[in-house]
């Protein structure tokens, strides 16, 4: 029993659940063609050594299986034409497998640990995107209350600041304060005996004798 590995690049914005809609497609295909599957190894989003059909990133797989040649024809088949699949190899990896429950069980052993790594992978990636927009979230807050606190500072500076305006004379209240005082200091001037010079102190009594 010979063993093949064919290897396939998925457009990058592809989901998850598309990329496993191929392989079941291909896996449908070994098991109609008596075909051996091994186990699926995903890559992931990798950069492309040059750009194909305008990607520069796409998603990679590696199917492995054993048969005896017959099937790979229509693997490539249905690789063809799915449309989000950029590119695929397919080469002989091993010429004799002698074993084949041996190597079925190590692929099995491999594909476990695999899944294992996909789910600490994706946990992990969900608790970063948790922090995320926890911080982005504070971010947020900080922001609004900064805002705020702006928008009631610069509130009260108005209000310190604010000169009342007579609508008739268009004067402030200050200048007309001023002005009021400085009309009542002259009519006290006016007033005051001792601050008029025209008048003059009355005299002594002339008659007035010696003792």
């Amino acid at each position: 029993m010979r063993e093949y590995e064919t290897t396939f690049i998925v457009q990058p914005e592809i989901s998850d659940e598309g990329g496993q809609t191929i392989l079941s497609k291909l896996d449908d295909v070994l098991a109609s063609g008596s075909a051996t599957r091994l186990m699926c190894e995903d890559h992931g989003k990798r950069k492309l050594a040059y750009e194909v059909q305008k990607f520069n990133k796409g998603h990679y797989y590696t199917l492995q299986f054993l048969d005896e040649g017959k099937v790979v024809a229509d693997l490539e088949r249905v690789l063809r034409l799915e449309e989000s699949v950029l590119r695929f190899l397919t080469i002989l990896a091993e010429e004799d497998v002698v074993d084949v429950e041996a190597r079925k069980t190590v692929a099995a052993e491999a594909e476990a640990e695999q899944a294992k790594r996909a789910e600490e992978r994706a946990a992990r990636e969900a608790e970063e995107a948790s922090a995320r927009r926890a911080t982005e979230e504070a971010a947020r807050e900080a922001s609004l209350k900064a805002a705020e606190e702006a928008k009631s500072a610069t509130a009260k500076a108005d209000g310190d600041g604010a000169v009342a305006v007579d609508p008739d004379s268009g004067e402030t209240a200050v200048a007309k304060e001023v002005e009021s005082s400085d009309a009542s200091g002259g009519d006290a001037a006016k007033t005051d005996p001792a601050s008029d010079p025209g008048e003059e102190p009355e005299a002594a009594d002339a008659g007035e004798e010696k003792s």
